[in-house]
């Protein structure tokens, strides 16, 4: 199964933007999927993740203190696809976003596609 991210644009700061990951194939509803950077100082930032736990509900990993309040994380497992919702855009949010998953970007449990470049600038 193939992640691809899309979405990424030029921003002005205080906007949003929603990213978008998508499976090529069927993921278990119970396999974490989520959101990594990589900043302009080349600095690799977890953004967050989620899941069905066992009870059905999703399970939101935490986010980076970064994000907090200004990103959500959401998935629609029928589609296959995960979303990044980015409001209150910030320049030093700017850098490439990658769909992730544990051991991302070694496993290959998944096939990686290509970041989408975020650029919040005015």
């Amino acid at each position: 199964v193939q992640l691809q991210a899309s979405g990424g644009g030029l921003v002005q700061p205080g906007g949003s933007l929603t990213l978008s990951c998508t499976a090529s194939g069927s993921i278990p509803s119970t396999d974490v999927l989520g959101w990594t950077r990589q900043t302009l100082d080349n600095q690799r930032e977890l953004i967050g993740g989620i899941a069905k736990d066992g009870s059905g509900s999703d399970d939101i990993a935490p986010y980076a203190d970064s994000v907090k309040g200004r990103f959500t994380v959401s998935r629609d497992y029928a589609k296959n696809t995960i979303y990044l919702q980015m409001n209150n855009l910030k320049p030093e949010d700017t850098g490439v976003y990658y769909c992730w998953a544990p051991g991302w970007p070694t496993t290959d449990k998944y096939k990686w596609g290509r970041g989408t470049l975020v650029t919040v600038s005015s």
